[in-house]
């Protein structure tokens, strides 16, 4: 999708760090906007769900796609629209020592790594936490200075402690709410004391840093029933997201990439133990048991389709997300679970060469001396491999083109056709680990376009 953004304004750290993302791989964390080109379809599908968990519901999608294809750059796009609408994100790549459910801590790692990751508006790159808490501590202490109550007076403490008995009294009821309720209120009489030992404390079990409910006992100075763990965690996120909407916010959408990982697992009963509980995500959100709480998951055909391995191995998830006799191949339906990748099309494939290459004079200062002419001839030569048709991806595509560019740049004697050629074949990273191996093993996927 072109985007209708104005180049001249990419701040310079914005626009290192994201041509130094692309010529090494990876999702830039900031300035995506600026080369999202194509999927419009897909991010409009997306921001509807937006609007869903603005409502008050629950969504769940999946992103589908191979290695490269545009899933986590997707997420990361859908992550900054998210943020710039008032949303919390949370957001977390699974790996074999996080997954959504395991024994010694894989399970609630996964937490930690999503609430570390916590993102408001105001902090855009994560670690918002005691900021969320602290706007809305000073949003109903500025409440109540309206009303003519003097802040030092105990009228004014009085009515803050119900305003924030009042707001927390719904979430009280839900699993795990009550101590929940607890610490966030022990927190707030911190924060207003300035109790920093006390304030650390009710951060910690929070963040699920406690490993015992002794420990956190100790440190808290009150008991609680429950600490969070491996079992509960994701009860915890439901309490999130009622908590940043009672707090102003919209709602809460957390993504979750790298879910290959969890198709890796070799122990069949702890790979479908995830699978359950990504059952269990999926029946809250779609039945209205997780207002306000977005999900996005990413993850390959592989982890999906595989009927041994993947998602439809479990016949409990495969029944809900399959697709349906119905379906006409090469039709398009967003309105499902499932959001299948389509490759970029030709067009689309050279207005994002062409993006990189204004991107790149500006953050240089130089413009690179290769034409338009020249930047066809590298399109076709990327499309000439066996299957690249279909199987072209931007981030194989992109970190040669840079390779180009870099190249024309630090060495004025060489030409676009001396670096390049008229006969050159590039082969794709899957074809090129292919050829090293007799059979097809899937590696983690790594941060990709």
């Amino acid at each position: 999708m072109e985007q209708d953004i104005n180049l001249q304004r990419v701040p310079k750290r914005i626009l290192n760090s994201l041509l130094a993302s692309v010529s090494a791989g990876v999702v830039p964390r900031a300035g995506a906007p600026y080369i999202a080109i194509g999927r419009k379809d897909e991010i409009a599908a997306l921001l509807s769900d937006l609007e869903s968990v603005n409502e008050g519901c629950g969504t769940m999608r999946f992103i589908i796609g191979r290695y490269g294809s545009g899933k986590s750059f997707l997420m990361q796009l859908i992550r900054g629209y998210a943020l710039e609408r008032d949303f919390v994100t949370a957001d977390a790549d699974l790996s074999p020592e996080r997954r959504l459910y395991g024994a010694s801590g894989s399970g609630v790692a996964t937490y930690r790594e999503l609430i570390k990751n916590l993102a408001s508006k105001s902090s855009p790159d994560g670690g918002a936490l005691p900021r969320i808490i602290a706007r809305w501590i000073d949003g109903m202490q500025v409440e109540i200075t309206a009303t003519g109550v003097e802040p030092e007076s105990e009228e004014f403490a009085r009515r803050l402690n119900i305003c924030v008995s009042e707001k927390l009294r719904d979430i009280e009821f839900l699993v795990g709410g009550f101590d929940f309720s607890r610490v966030i209120t022990e927190y707030y009489k911190a924060f207003v004391r300035g109790d920093d030992e006390r304030r650390i404390a009710c951060l910690r079990w929070l963040r699920g840093e406690f490993a015992t409910k002794t420990e956190a006992r100790g440190a808290l100075g009150f008991s609680v029933s429950v600490i969070i763990d491996d079992d509960n965690w994701y009860d915890f996120l439901k309490l999130w997201a009622s908590l940043v909407r009672t707090m102003g916010y919209r709602g809460l959408i957390v993504f979750i990439d790298e879910c290959v990982n969890l198709y890796k697992i070799n122990h069949r009963v702890s790979r479908e133990n995830n699978y359950e509980k990504i059952l269990s995500m999926f029946n809250d959100t779609l039945q209205g048991r997780a207002p306000g709480l977005g999900l996005v998951l990413g993850g390959t055909p592989q982890f999906l389709d595989d009927t041994r391995r993947g998602l439809f191995s479990y016949e409990a998830l495969r029944s809900r997300l399959c697709d349906s006799r119905f379906s006409v191949d090469g039709a398009v339906n967003l309105i499902g679970p499932v959001i299948r990748l389509r490759r970029l099309s030709d067009d689309e494939l050279f207005a994002l060469i062409s993006r990189v290459t204004k991107l790149y004079a500006q953050n240089y200062g130089v413009e690179p001396r290769i034409t338009e002419d020249e930047k066809v001839r590298f399109l076709q030569i990327c499309l000439s491999r066996a299957g690249a048709d279909s199987m072209i991806t931007p981030r194989e595509m992109l970190r040669d083109y840079m390779t180009v560019l870099n190249l024309l740049m630090q060495n004025s004697e060489l030409t676009f056709d001396g670096i390049v050629g008229t006969a050159v074949t590039l082969k794709s990273e899957a074809e090129e680990f292919e050829e090293k191996n007799d059979k097809k093993v899937y590696a983690p996927e790594d941060i990709i376009f």
